[in-house]
């Protein structure tokens, strides 16, 4: 995609949200490989036998963007902020509807060998997350979103700068700080 002349996207997002539908379908192809790179980043922390697929994460987004032709697009950046916040809505939303519950709700506990099977509380590990970074969100907006772009969505710190429009030493700064944040409120839910 970064190799499609400069503002191409940009340029399908405006025509899009001004009701050109035929500029979505010219815009999935340019976007597909980041909406892939983004749906496979939040999949590799997805247990093995996790019943989503990246393909149908990307499917699930796709459906929900398409719903979303009034958002007023500011550039490509911006369009991957969205899509990364739609897909890991999504994996809470699954992990929420297969029965996980933060701390392990009324799921009854079996104990074995957990290091036997990598990821076995993926699910309940995305919604600890999710309810982690919304107490962010609480206190630190911003900080909380510099955290969703850069792990979730996989933008770097020139791309989540842009998206937010700051610096990008504003960007490192809040990322050390909300990463410090995360991992003090994980510790005390007694997840990481």
């Amino acid at each position: 995609m970064r190799g499609d002349p400069p503002g191409q996207v940009t340029e399908l997002l405006h025509a899009w949200r001004e009701g050109d539908q035929g500029a979505l379908d010219r815009l999935i192809p340019l976007v597909h490989a980041e909406l892939h790179r983004l749906a496979h980043h939040y999949m590799l922390g997805e247990r093995a036998s996790h019943t989503l697929q990246t393909t149908a994460l990307i499917n699930e987004a796709y459906l929900r963007l398409v719903n979303a032709s009034q958002v007023t697009w500011a550039n490509r950046a911006h369009f991957l902020a969205v899509s990364a916040n739609l897909m890991r809505r999504i994996l809470v939303d699954f992990a929420r509807s297969r029965g996980y519950q933060k701390r392990g709700g009324d799921v009854v506990r079996v104990e074995f060998d957990e290091g036997r099977i990598p990821s076995s509380r993926t699910g309940a590990d995305v919604i600890a997350v999710d309810d982690a970074l919304e107490a962010l969100a609480a206190l630190d907006e911003r900080g909380a979103k510099v955290v969703e772009l850069r792990f979730f969505g996989g933008l770097s710190e020139d791309e989540t700068a842009e998206v937010l429009g700051v610096s990008t030493r504003t960007v490192k700064r809040e990322w050390a700080s909300a990463k410090a944040w995360l991992l003090r409120e994980m510790k005390g839910q007694g997840g990481a």
